[in-house]
């Protein structure tokens, strides 16, 4: 399973992004919030993003909870962004958005809410790359974990395995050491409060990793180290080698 940390509740979102540079996380989820589709509004101004976008070392994940997404999209031009989703529940030109997403050259997701069914999506799943299941109202931090979202996973996880979709499981909303337990048929966890409040980003996030019985992704240093060790064998094989040849001349 992977991580994509929300800065929602952030006090200083550049200052968190650089913190969470030094983690394991993903993805940074930014969610974007226009006062209609839901009353917050956050992320209004794309430079806001952009910034953040600047900043990051990891790929955005962008959640439009708006009621127009391609006003938004419109802005959204050369970031560093893997997914960006919008609601189902707009119910309005949603295979148009779908393809402006991936005319962008990101990957285009589906969210839907607690009280929305799964069948709403399957005229779309042929389409997207991710499916975001909320376990939370959407637009405000800090709620508790909807009981009823492990059970709308799993009937998703069996009609993508059915029908050999290719999608990724994201799951939103009061997400901790917890309840992180409850989601482990999902590809994606989205935490927020519970990192961005703990005082060790690095700790918090590798606490989710753990007890979703997912290996920790392995950084970058640990990586070269296992290619040089690699070519010290082979180097050394090659010398020994040489050695045979000289030896039995």
């Amino acid at each position: 399973m992977k991580i994509s940390t929300s800065i929602l509740s952030a006090n200083n979102r550049i200052e968190t992004v650089k913190r969470l540079n030094r983690t394991n996380t993903s993805y940074i989820h930014i969610d974007v919030m226009d006062g209609k589709f839901v009353e917050d509004k956050q992320f209004m101004k794309v430079n806001e993003i952009n910034a953040i976008n600047i900043m990051s070392n990891k790929k955005l994940d962008v959640h439009l909870m708006v009621e127009n997404p391609k006003y938004y999209l419109r802005k959204l031009k050369d970031m560093n962004i893997e997914y960006v989703t919008v609601h189902v529940e707009i119910e309005k030109e949603i295979n148009s958005i779908i393809k402006t997403i991936k005319g962008k050259g990101y990957k285009a997701g589906l969210a839907i809410n607690p009280e929305t069914d799964i069948k709403e999506l399957e005229p779309y799943l042929s389409e997207i790359d991710l499916v975001l299941i909320m376990s939370v109202e959407p637009g405000k931090g800090g709620q508790k974990y909807k009981a009823a979202t492990t059970k709308k996973i799993q009937e998703l996880r069996k009609i993508i395995t059915d029908n050999n979709y290719n999608i990724q499981i994201e799951v939103d909303g009061g997400i901790n050491e917890e309840t992180i337990e409850k989601i482990k048929e999902a590809d994606i966890a989205v935490s927020g409060s519970y990192i961005i409040k703990n005082e060790n980003y690095y700790k918090a996030i590798e606490t989710l990793l753990n007890k979703s019985n997912s290996s920790p992704l392995i950084p970058d240093k640990i990586t070269i180290s296992t290619q040089t060790y690699i070519l010290f064998m082979l180097i050394t094989l090659l010398l020994l080698i040489n050695y045979l040849i000289i030896y039995l001349k």
